[in-house]
């Protein structure tokens, strides 16, 4: 029988059928369809290679599909055929597969509900390889958390960093930055009505600090941030501003009497001891207060300071509130600091001499040099202004030297001029002797043996002097340099520590003096002084001889040498030039005509120098 020629449109079919074999082929996507009724399912070729069953059967159970599926999506893939068979609808799922090597395919299956004309149901799918899409969107995915959870540690660490910008690490409490923050807020918020800084300060912190260690200070510190937080509610912010310094800033309070009563509680509650190991400390609190009502100012920080340095001046445990005299106290004084230290700079800090003279003969023995400052507009100053300033200040030790140099300079001119200079006592404080430095710039300043003496006031040598002191003071005197006691009998030395110290001289309190002449009982005192002077070997010197009557009494006693008003004013190193060179040296003469050396008036603006003469 002749072959029959295909028509037109059956070539066409072909050809359209093989452009679709060939589009599946190239895609990778295989078709297959399943037989609602008899449960088999068609494959084609690329199905096989989907599943890699080394098979080339186009009719297959379904167990051979159910049992490639991997088993933790296989209930679920069955469940989703089954609900497109009973809505006879179309068929969309994903799952994975386990190729015989083992290896795991995801793909993804996609098919609509057939019926042929002899009523057969059918679903007649695609299925393909999307383990490379599932891949990707497994790792897009992961990256997407790593970078949500970087944000969300990020967005922590910031946290965690402005809140230890605005925190004290060791209490926990607001920091200075916070506590500024907060009170400019209040500052300009309108339903404000009050406004007030109690500022504290522990006493006793450095003392804890330097005998239990850092550890202690830090428990003392922690404990006290508790309390405060605990005695404060409401309308308020407790925050650590500095070492020992805490602030309470409170807001809408009822008035000056409520201020009292939170600052009494406070201290009340800081007063109470720490446990710290086997140790009970206890610490307590000084409190500067400033406020307003009505009236707008940023300086209640700055007010409240200044009230708590006036708390700690006058005493431990004492709660002071802001006053504008107070205000013009502190602040002259720091003005007056500032003066002196600039007066310092331009060598406005000189010595005047007030001269010294044997009991007996009332010839020179001596000159004491006394800090005078040549104010350029209050004129001369005396130690009774500026001293302590100077000592608040740590201005002290800088005078000492200032004073030392100059003398040197004095000493040296008047030489040169054929004078006979006697002995210049200096004064030298308790600062100045634990200079590290000290012994370098006396050696580089080269003090002439036998022709100096440093004054040290009686507070600083007591029965127990520090080692360093008493070491410093064995290689001053090993300088040549001699030691003298300055106001003994103001009640702080003792013959112990007198003995040890070994002075060349030691200088009668002027309050000894006051009243020689009238007190038998104060005679007797001074007389006791100078047996056990002499007993040890030391000198003796009276300083405020105001009267000659002073002077007879204390020769009779035995003093060694005399100084006061009664025998001369201190004077600048020109007049004391002129009056010891060859020409206008004359001793001291008794009487009326004593007060031969009183070529100056008593320093303006200050007490007479008897009273304290260092500077």
């Amino acid at each position: 029988m002749p072959k029959r020629t295909p028509t037109r449109s059956e070539q066409e079919f072909q050809d359209l059928l093989r452009r679709l074999e060939l589009a599946l082929d190239a895609s990778q996507i295989g078709v297959w369809e399943h037989d609602v009724r008899t449960n088999q399912i068609v494959w084609d070729a690329q199905m096989h290679r989907l599943y890699q069953t080394g098979e080339t059967m186009r009719v297959l159970p379904t167990s051979f599909w159910f049992d490639a599926v991997h088993q933790e999506d296989r209930q679920r893939a069955v469940q989703e055929f089954d609900e497109a068979i009973a809505r006879r609808g179309a068929y969309n799922s994903e799952f994975r597969i386990i190729l015989p090597n083992g290896e795991i395919r995801h793909l993804r299956s996609r098919a609509h509900f057939y019926v042929s004309e002899e009523g057969a149901p059918s679903f007649i799918g695609a299925e393909w390889d999307v383990t490379a899409d599932v891949m990707l969107n497994a790792e897009l995915k992961r990256q997407r958390q790593v970078a949500e959870a970087r944000a969300r540690a990020l967005e922590e660490s910031n946290a965690r960093i402005e809140y230890a910008a605005e925190h004290d690490y060791l209490t926990g409490l607001p920091n200075r930055r916070l506590f500024d923050r907060r009170f400019v807020e209040l500052h300009a918020d309108k339903s404000i009505s009050t406004l007030a800084i109690l500022h504290l300060g522990l006493d006793q912190f450095k003392q804890i600090n330097d005998s239990y260690g850092h550890a202690a200070g830090d428990a003392v510190l922690r404990a006290a941030a508790l309390r405060m937080t605990a005695a404060v509610s409401g309308n308020s912010l407790v925050a650590r501003v500095g070492g020992d310094e805490f602030v309470i800033l409170l807001w809408n309070f009822a008035g000056v009497e409520e201020l009292t009563r939170i600052a009494a509680d406070v201290q009340q509650r800081l007063r109470k001891k720490i446990r710290f190991g086997q140790e009970l400390l206890q610490s307590g609190t000084s409190i500067g207060i400033s406020w307003s009502a009505g009236r707008r100012t940023r300086k209640l920080f700055t007010e409240s300071d200044l009230a708590l340095y006036q708390a700690k001046k006058l005493g431990l445990n004492r709660i002071e509130f802001f006053t504008r005299q107070l205000r013009e106290d502190l602040l002259g004084k720091r003005r007056l600091a500032e003066e002196l230290k600039r007066g310092l700079e331009r060598g406005e800090i000189v010595p005047h001499y007030q001269v010294q003279f044997d009991a007996k003969t009332r010839s020179i023995s001596g000159l004491e040099a006394l800090a005078r400052w040549i104010h350029p507009e209050r004129g001369v100053l005396s130690p009774a202004v500026f001293l302590k300033a100077a000592d608040e200040n740590g201005l002290s030790a800088d005078i000492d030297a200032a004073i030392l140099k100059m003398a040197l300079e004095d000493r040296r001119h008047w030489q040169d001029r054929g004078a006979a200079v006697p002995r210049i006592a200096v004064n030298i404080s308790s600062a100045r002797l634990f200079d590290p430095a000290l012994l370098d710039s006396l050696q580089a300043l080269k003090v002439p043996p036998g022709e100096f003496s440093f004054e040290l006031v009686e507070t600083i040598f007591l029965d127990d002097p520090d080692d360093k002191l008493l070491s410093n003071i064995d290689q001053i005197k090993q300088m040549g340099i001699d030691i003298e006691i300055d106001d003994f009998g103001s009640g702080h030395a003792s013959l112990i520590g007198l003995a040890r110290l070994r002075p060349k001289c030691l200088k009668l309190d002027r309050q000894l003096v006051t009243d020689i002449v009238e007190s038998e009982e104060q005679r007797c005192v001074v007389s006791s002084i100078i047996d056990i002077a002499k007993a040890l070997n030391v000198g003796v010197i009276a300083e405020g001889v105001e009267t000659e009557g002073h002077a007879e009494a204390l020769t009779q006693l035995g003093c060694d040498m005399l100084q006061g008003y009664a025998l001369g004013y201190p004077m600048p190193a020109a007049e004391i030039g002129k009056f010891i060179s060859p020409a206008g040296r004359t001793p001291a003469r008794s009487g009326a005509d004593s007060r031969v050396l009183a070529v100056t008036a008593p320093a303006p603006g200050g007490l007479p120098d008897t009273i304290r003469q260092r500077p």
